[in-house]
Parts: C-alpha cells; structure tokens; sequence
C-alpha cells in the first residue's frame, strides 16, 4: 500500500519525488493510464470532479459508487489492483450548487463529500472558496469554517478516516478551467499562504478535528502555472521562490499545483523540486486523446469504408446544435471560434464525447478501422515518429499510446523511472 506520508517526508527532505493526478473521465484515456499503470506498476492517483461526479450525476451520469464501481472494472480488466491506485475527489464543496443560497449549497455539499468517502474515495480536495447564492466571496475564515464542516462529515462516514488525505487552499483555479484569458497571474504571496494554514488550523481545532488536521498533506497555491485558450503559463521558479521557501516552516505539508497541463517536462520537474507534491493534469489527456482520434479520422477517410463514421462532421454539428460547454468560453470571429472549438489548450470538446451522437460516430470509427489491417505507410503519416515494424496495428493502442506519452512524462518529472 502506498504511503504517501514517506514520499511527502521525501519531498520535503529534498528528493525530487511528486505524484501525478490524473483528472479526467474520459473512458479510453482512464483505460490508457491504467495500462500504463499495468506497465510499470507506479502508483497511480486518478480523480473524479465534482462537475464529472456527484449525487446528481453529474454530467458523465454517475454518483461516486458508480464511479468506484466503473474504476474497479477497468482496473481488473487491465490487471491493476486497486491498491496501486489512488481514487481522489476534486473540489469536493458547493461549486455545483453555488447558484443556491449558502445554506442549501452547503447541505448539498455535505452529502457528495459522504457520497465520496463512502464509495471509497481516500484523497479528499475540500473546496469551499466559492461565493453561493449572490453572497460577497466569502473570507479565508469563512472559506475554512466551511472546510471544517465539511471535513467533519468525511471523518464521520469514511469507512477508515485514517485512510484518508486531504487537500485545503484557497488558491483554487475555476473548475472546468479558465472562462477568458488572463493577461498574467499571480504568484500566492507567502502572507495569503500563512493565512489558509492559520484559518483553518483554528477551524480544524474548533471543530474537535485534531486528528484530521494530521491527515492534511497538500496545500493549493498559485505557484504562477496555468494556460488559456491559446496561451502557456510556464513556472518561473524565482518568481515563486518566497512560496515554495514558506512550505518548509508548515512541518508534514507540500503544495498542490492545478492546471499544470502543457507545463514542459523540465517545468514539471521544477515544480516538483520546489515541493508541488501533487501535479494535476486533464486537459491534456483529452488533448491527447482528440488528436489520436482526429487523426485516425483520417486514416478512416483514405480506407473508405462502405459506411464513414462522419466523426470529425458530427462532433462539428453537435458542438454547433448544443454550444452550452464553449460558447461562454470562446470569442472572436467565427473563424477564430472554430479553431478555438477544436484546437484550444481549453480542450471544451472534451465535453462532448459522451454525447449519443459523438459516441456513436467514434464507435462506428473503431470499427471500420477493426474490421481492416491498417497499413504503416497510411498511419505514419498521422503517428509521426513511429519505429517502422514495432508501430501499433490498432486503433485504440494507437489512442492509448499516445495518451500515454503525456501520463509517462508526469510521471518521470515527478522522479519515476521505467
């Protein structure tokens, strides 16, 4: 079982040792990590939103059980047990009922963080940074106060609360990521850091949560990483350095850094030397995977199957039908949003892969591409780099493989070797 207080006590003590965190609930990018975890055998966390997942279904249609339950099936279809992995919950808090006044958020709240430790979930992101309800953004106390409670309830339903590891912070990018595109960001000051700990170890402590405070591993921070629709925020470790220098005086904590998709490896590998234990990334993944399949849309097109999935036209034609996942995101000319709509860091298409449409396409897709040997020399010229004679000959170890060229580099920036 892994122990992620020994590799935290490693990072702290200067080992460049991290953890990746795989987020994301796309069937065929979970399948690749897990045949990639099945590889290597490395501990592996992947971890459910609390947009993706939650007592309403969220907008995959499962409740954490479900998730757990869909997580153990692939899991021993690749022949991973489930020790290796890590099931995190992210923004566990109010941010799908943020609209409702506080009290009714909160209640909601409560219940998805039980419905998480219940299932089986062990690495628990308390949110509550965000304002309900029309309310003013609620201060550092509040925000913690809130936390706190809901901490209380995943102490009081996990089935071992010893189990657990949580993750606090204020510095929480939007979940679903950015709406328009920032300019710059800031670096968490070390005073905004000193207040997080501080509120909520008087929380914690208020609420009789002594031995829960001892379970907190990872602090978020804005250690000055993000990306846009079209831009890369690169880590600039000076710019950071008071931050990551302030961790060391907080005894048993690391930093949790979110959006760190795209990073360069060598940015990765900074973060993780600089005590960004947890590395989050899922944009990339489904990046990855659109480009795996936009790809094999094509060679699909030079095989002319009797009957063509229409992919790339149906995910087209559903984006423009249901716009409700990226037009709030993108602006421009209508030139300018088409190539937002498939080729933005932002990756909003990664929404519409469940759709029955999309779905169906990319199965018919699958099938065509089954139902014949794929030539080399066709698919060369969409995989580029393949060793001629070793290159996969079908369609999803070519979706997995290149998935896994981004869960391989976490995880070498976070000191894993094959």
């Amino acid at each position: 079982m892994l122990d992620i207080h020994s590799m935290i006590d490693a990072n702290r003590g200067g080992q460049a040792t991290g953890l990746p965190c795989f987020c994301t609930a796309n069937e065929q990018v979970i399948r690749a990590i897990l045949d990639f975890a099945a590889q290597s055998g490395f501990p592996t966390v992947i971890e459910a939103t609390c947009n993706q997942v939650n007592q309403d279904g969220g907008y995959t249609g499962m409740q954490p059980a479900d998730f757990m339950a869909w997580m153990k099936g692939m899991a021993g279809e690749a022949g991973v047990p489930m020790d290796q992995l890590i099931l995190g919950g992210d923004h566990l808090g109010p941010n799908a009922w943020r609209k409702e006044p506080v009290e009714s958020a909160m209640e909601k709240a409560r219940e998805l963080v039980k419905l998480y430790v219940e299932a089986g979930f062990t690495k628990i992101h308390l949110d509550a940074s965000m304002a309900c309800g029309g309310e003013p953004n609620p201060s550092f106390s509040q925000i913690a106060e809130r936390a706190a409670d809901l901490c209380a309830v995943a102490e009081k339903y996990a089935p071992n609360p010893e189990a657990l590891v949580y993750i606090i912070g204020t510095e929480v990018p939007i979940p679903g990521g950015e709406t328009e595109e920032p300019d710059a960001l800031d670096v968490t000051s070390v005073p905004r850091f000193q207040d997080t700990i501080d509120t909520h170890r008087a929380a914690f402590e208020a609420r009789g949560l002594t031995d829960a405070w001892s379970r907190i591993v990872s602090v978020v921070t804005q250690p000055g990483v993000d990306f846009s629709h079209t831009s890369i925020f690169r880590f600039d470790p000076p710019a950071a350095a008071p931050l990551c220098k302030a961790i060391e005086a907080a005894p048993g904590l690391t930093f949790e850094a979110h959006s760190t998709d795209y990073q360069p490896t060598a940015a990765l590998r900074e973060l993780v030397e600089n005590h960004f234990f947890f590395l989050k990334v899922g944009p990339e993944l489904t990046f990855r995977f659109r480009e795996a399949v936009y790809a094999l849309a094509g060679v699909e097109a030079l095989l002319s199957p009797a009957t063509p999935s229409r992919l790339a036209e149906t995910l087209a034609e559903v984006m423009t039908v249901k716009p409700g996942d990226w037009q709030d995101y993108y602006a421009g000319d209508a030139a300018q949003v088409e190539l937002l709509k498939r080729f933005s860091y932002s990756d909003r298409i990664r929404y519409y892969w469940n759709d029955a449409q999309v779905a169906a396409a990319l199965k018919t897709m699958l099938a065509n591409l089954a139902a014949q040997p794929l030539p080399e020399t066709i698919l060369s010229q969409f995989f580029f780099g393949q060793e001629f004679g070793n290159m996969p000959k079908s369609a999803d170890a070519l979706i997995a493989g290149h998935v896994e060229g981004s869960v391989r580099r976490y995880f070498a920036a976070c000191g894993f070797e094959e």
